[in-house]
């Protein structure tokens, strides 16, 4: 289906490019065989969740994967940021990145812990280390750096300033599962590292997450904390939730364990894919990765330059969505102008200019299994013509938003007249 003029798309009354949606973190799926047979000896077992065998299984596997003494499989990524944030005695305030998931942010607030928001780099889009010290404060008890789309964070430099500073360090990781910082696995770094494996992730166990360290004490503490703080069969010695994952999670997780090396495999396909495709498109920046680091490639992000594209990235989002293409903004419109922080910090903006103009810019585009290459080539060819009739795009949305203000405007005047 060729789509080179503004009225072939279907913002203007042409077919829709896809019958059915395309999404951004569409699940990757692996052996429905395998799976239904691990579910199958769950239900033998009569062994569903309290760390059954095949949960021991997967935390062993991914600790071994990482290369990390411990993992502690977790219920979902969330409970395990809180769990992790409470295990090392994070209090008071935590800087973060507010250009990150809203659970990130939320970990910290829902156990009154002031998430202090953090500019970005403007090249790697992650916590500026430049920006973290001015708002250490004597309340401050920690860092949180987020690994963004498959690209590590500045380890090194946080590293160094939660030294000097005596300020404990984690690392929400939830982008970065199988990828490496200076050819070592993320994962290792900190004090520990929180993994999310929902549904949207590459890697996924339907829903759940993990807490990774090297450090034994704080293992064991993460451990309890878990279990409702339970130490033996009648003994708790620590304040717990339940964090635990179930039995048919970690199933899936094991299953998609084995397809792991093929779904990166086909994220990397399919990269190069958009690569080719977006080649040379004016305004149209696609974020790169080191080619000298192992990464998932789980995300498609592009950078609009509105100037030079002729459009709007939330211009491009509709016409998109008008096609079938669900893109998506992350992570719009950053945590500090969502609540409760908005109205908490209502000039917090002031300090995360970068985080502002990212956050207007940026758009993810559908990759994984679920996408053929066939479907990057329609994306890409849509996002050419967007281009090429931007012109004439613009002045129709224009015109409809004109025509939309005095139909308003004619309705308020019907009303007035009824009224009187």
């Amino acid at each position: 289906m060729d789509k080179k003029q503004m009225a072939d798309l279907a913002r203007f009354g042409g077919t829709p490019a896809f019958e059915e949606s395309l999404h951004v973190g569409a699940p990757n799926l692996g052996n429905r065989a395998d799976l239904i047979d691990r579910i199958n000896g769950i239900y033998d077992r009569m062994r569903l969740t309290n760390r059954g065998p095949l949960v021991c299984e997967l935390e062993e596997k991914l600790a071994g994967l990482i290369g990390v003494k411990h993992c502690i499989a977790m219920c979902n990524g969330t409970v395990a940021l809180e769990i992790a944030i409470r295990a090392l005695g994070m209090t008071g305030e935590v800087i973060l990145p507010s250009f990150t998931f809203i659970a990130t942010a939320h970990a910290l607030q829902w156990q009154e812990v002031t998430p202090v928001f953090c500019d970005v780099e403007p090249d790697t889009y992650t916590i500026d280390p430049a920006k973290v010290e001015a708002l250490i404060t004597p309340k401050t008890s920690g860092i949180i750096g987020v690994h963004l789309w498959a690209r590590a964070c500045k380890i090194n430099a946080l590293a160094e300033i939660a030294s000097k500073h005596n300020l404990k360090l984690l690392y929400d990781a939830s982008h970065a599962f199988s990828c490496t910082f200076d050819g070592q696995m993320i994962g290792r770094f900190g004090d520990a590292e929180v993994f999310s494996f929902h549904a949207t992730k590459f890697f996924n166990t339907f829903e759940g997450g993990a807490i990774v360290t090297n450090n034994d004490q704080l293992a064991e503490k993460i451990r309890f904390m878990q279990n409702f703080g339970f130490a033996g069969r009648d003994r708790v010695e620590y304040l717990g939730t339940n964090g635990k994952m179930s039995e048919v999670s970690a199933a899936m997780g094991l299953t998609s364990l084995e397809s792991l090396d093929a779904f990166i495999q086909t994220n990397h396909q399919h990269y190069h894919s958009y690569q080719a495709g977006l080649s040379g498109l004016p305004g149209v920046r696609l974020i790169p990765f080191d080619e000298g680091e192992q990464s998932n490639r789980q995300y498609i992000v592009i950078e609009i330059d509105e100037n030079r594209f002729g459009l709007s990235r939330d211009q491009v989002l509709n016409l998109l969505e008008s096609e079938g293409v669900l893109a998506r903004r992350y992570f719009y419109p950053g945590c500090h102008r969502m609540e409760p922080y908005r109205s908490y910090f209502p000039n917090a903006g002031l300090l995360l200019p970068e985080t502002n103009r990212i956050a207007e810019r940026v758009l993810c585009l559908p990759t994984g299994s679920a996408v053929a290459r066939s479907d990057i080539d329609m994306i890409c060819r849509l996002m050419w013509t967007f281009h090429t009739q931007s012109q004439d795009i613009q002045a129709r949305l224009t015109a409809n938003q004109m025509k939309a203000v005095l139909e308003a405007e004619k309705s308020d005047e019907s009303c007035s007249e009824i009224l009187t």
